[in-house]
């Protein structure tokens, strides 16, 4: 905004007269452009063009979440909201720790942005416990509505949307029994304390209990205890299954240690973990995630409103293999397996 003493000082009877005047020419040019019909386009470019604030948190930093935060900004970017022109985008990561991520949601809320993208259920969670107002997307978040971020997915009413990445089961257990036939025990890494990994627990339990396979669960509070947990399931399971959680994806290199010196096979529901370790993958694209999630977020800067705008769910799910990590943890993998695969980790 511009300061008054930015155009120096005037004779109040002079102001007056050319307030007068002014008041007069704006009433003819408003009047014309209503005439010819381009008042309301105006309106709009001046919508588009004004400067905007995007704040964006993540529970932490790891590849899957990154690539969340790059494909958000890429797609505002490719909209035309270009940070440091017409747009300013603030990014905290909370570091693993959910206190932290109630600070960041605070301050958030204190510097009411245009909207807050919350990357992971925890930094939703804490955003949306700290604001009703500010529009709120978040992104990466298995089941939002267990995680009593929006009551339904087709438009909550509320401030809240974004995008999911629940993921189906049936191709994941296809995939375990593809790799290994007779699976009978698998593993499950997992934090406790995060619903995303419990509900995934749950289900897991849910679908294969009936195909005669025992799912081992093996909590880890945090992610230094990631190595233990694994540990702990040495010579019970035929695999160790890792999905999106949080700590495990930070702590992956450590799980593939273990799972090296073990001779336990790791799949992964996470692409990005391939390249860490696990020998197979099937999961969501987090960058394209990360678009999807844009496009809600340039909706909702051009006017939409959040509670308008249903959940986005994928569909479309990738294959990553790793012969090398395969052979490292003690299998074969299938040629069909490999001649499925979006991509080969070697």
């Amino acid at each position: 905004m511009l300061s008054q003493n930015r155009f120096g000082r005037f004779n109040f009877g002079k102001a007056l007269l050319l307030g007068g005047v002014c008041t007069a020419i704006l009433t003819g040019c408003n009047q014309s452009a209503q005439d010819d019909g381009s008042t309301d386009a105006a309106a709009s470019g001046d919508a588009a063009t004004a400067m905007k604030t995007v704040a964006i948190t993540a529970i932490v930093e790891h590849p899957a979440l990154d690539d969340v935060r790059k494909g958000v900004i890429d797609e505002l970017n490719e909209a035309g909201f270009k940070d440091g022109e017409n747009l300013t985008v603030n990014f905290q990561s909370a570091q693993g720790n959910t206190a932290t991520a109630g600070q960041i949601a605070k301050q958030f809320v204190a510097d009411a942005p245009d909207v807050i993208v919350a990357i992971a259920t925890p930094s939703a969670q804490s955003v949306a416990a700290s604001t009703s107002s500010i529009p709120l997307v978040f992104s990466a978040v298995t089941d939002p509505v267990a995680a009593k971020l929006v009551p339904k997915l087709d438009g909550s009413g509320t401030n809240v949307t974004g995008a999911s990445d629940a993921l189906p089961y049936e191709p994941q257990i296809d995939l375990m029994r593809q790799i290994i036939p007779s699976l009978k025990n698998v593993g499950y890494v997992y934090s406790p304390g995060e619903v995303n990994s419990t509900i995934i627990l749950k289900n897991l339990k849910e679908k294969l209990t009936p195909l005669g396979i025992n799912v081992l669960e093996a909590p880890a509070q945090r992610s230094n205890d990631i190595a233990m947990a694994a540990r702990s399931l040495e010579g019970k399971v035929d695999m160790i299954y890792t999905s999106t959680d949080n700590n495990v994806v930070s702590a992956y290199e450590s799980l593939y240690q273990i799972a090296k010196q073990s001779k336990i096979p790791l799949i992964a529901s996470d692409t990005s973990s391939v390249e860490r370790g696990a020998v197979a993958a099937l999961g969501v694209n987090y960058y394209e995630l990360g678009r999807e999630t844009g496009k809600i977020v340039v909706r909702i800067l051009n006017g939409e409103k959040a509670g308008a705008i249903p959940v986005y769910t994928p569909q479309a799910l990738d294959l990553y293999v790793s012969p090398k990590h395969a052979k490292e943890e003690g299998i074969t993998l299938p040629q069909a397996v490999i001649d499925k695969a979006k991509e080969v980790v070697e």
